[in-house]
């Protein structure tokens, strides 16, 4: 098949450092093209794809000091990507609802993964009036505020089988990945750590809208015995931070979509104790790859527990559920799913025209 593959500027594809939503588009991108489709990747200039790369803007929005309005390049992208479109067989969105009123427009059959959280009054009318528009959730949490939506299916993250290795003997701390910021619950799992006695390695980056948060509620707690912030890492640094790690504290407090360092855990053989939020459920099997908990005291009962858990099953579960070529064969489906669904409902072009004697021809 034909695929144009739409991410977000903010991070090249793969991310160099953080960057949930650019890591899976990379993922999906290079495993389509290993089984032998064609593929067209809009994103930043500086992106590393095995695919045919449209840049979307010279560099990654985030690390672009120079950036000061990070739309203006998203709707230059769109332009790109409607003057192509007709080229495709399919085109897979990966940033939110900014294309629809486009996506609406083109022939081309047209899916769009939620990457983010919908629990937010504004898009209730957004996709009550894009109702039409073919969407994948990444949780079947994920759904739940608009249920009515056009939902394909729910495709759970995978990431490549060889990109993290199973680490069977592990060190004594504690983990924590991801974003600071109060739904995360950073300080949540400086809590469970203190009170468990075991060291808590956290890495990390810091958005500027949390950068208040930072210093004024995160930083006091750092000066505690055995935290370590480490700051954010790259992706051939989390081999080495998962799987070293005794277990991955994922204490979120809110919808989560979907959490893609409880799989990037499991892929190292390191379970998860992680908060029964949003997609939590979904992705740990409670007694299995991780426990589920309600509450701090519950996790630190759970830490407590983290050694009777074995990690050679952790790994199992993540092959089992969480690679890429599962990820890719469920968006294929759904590809030729759609493309037979546009082909069908399509309406017949006529074209009339003046022929060389006079009379009318149509097509």
């Amino acid at each position: 098949m034909r695929i144009a593959q739409i991410s977000p500027l903010t991070e090249s594809v793969p991310p160099r450092l953080y960057g949930g939503t650019e890591r899976v588009v990379s993922y999906l991108t290079e495993e389509l093209v290993r089984q032998g489709h064609d593929v067209t990747l809009f994103a930043s200039g500086d992106s590393i794809t095995n695919s045919q790369l449209i840049a979307g803007c010279p560099r990654a929005l985030r690390l672009e000091n120079n950036s000061l309005d990070s739309l203006s390049h998203h709707i230059l992208m769109l332009e790109k990507i409607w003057q192509h479109a007709h080229e495709f067989d399919i085109i897979h969105n990966h940033i939110d609802y900014l294309p629809f009123s486009m996506l609406k427009r083109v022939p081309t059959p047209a899916i769009t993964t939620l990457h983010g959280r919908l629990d937010i009054p504004d898009l209730q009318p957004l996709y009550r009036e894009f109702k039409e528009m073919g969407l994948v959730s990444i949780s079947n949490s994920q759904r739940r505020p608009l249920p009515w939506a056009n939902w394909q299916e729910t495709v759970y993250h995978g990431l490549p089988m060889e990109l993290y290795n199973p680490c069977l003997t592990p060190s004594d701390y504690l983990a924590f990945i991801g974003r600071i910021s109060p739904e995360k619950g950073v300080d949540r799992a400086v809590e469970i750590a203190l009170r468990s006695g075991r060291p808590l390695k956290i890495a990390a980056k810091i958005d500027k809208v949390d950068r208040e948060y930072y210093h004024s509620k995160i930083v006091p707690l750092l000066k505690a015995p055995g935290i370590e912030f480490i700051g954010e890492i790259s992706d051939s640094e989390k081999n080495a931070f998962l799987g070293n790690a005794a277990a991955l504290l994922f204490p979120v407090d809110w919808p989560e979509p979907f959490g893609i360092s409880m799989i990037e855990a499991m892929a190292c053989a390191t379970p998860a104790i992680a908060f029964d939020r949003g997609s939590v459920p979904e992705v740990v099997e409670d007694g299995v790859s991780g426990f589920i908990v309600q509450n701090i005291p519950e996790a630190v009962e759970a830490v407590a527990k983290i050694g009777k858990l074995n990690r050679a099953t952790v790994r199992r579960t993540f092959e089992s559920r969480f690679s890429v070529n599962r990820m890719a064969q469920d968006y294929i489906r759904i590809y030729r799913n759609q493309s037979e669904v546009r082909s069908v409902s399509a309406p017949k072009k006529v074209l009339s025209f003046a022929g060389t004697k006079g009379e009318v021809m149509s097509f």
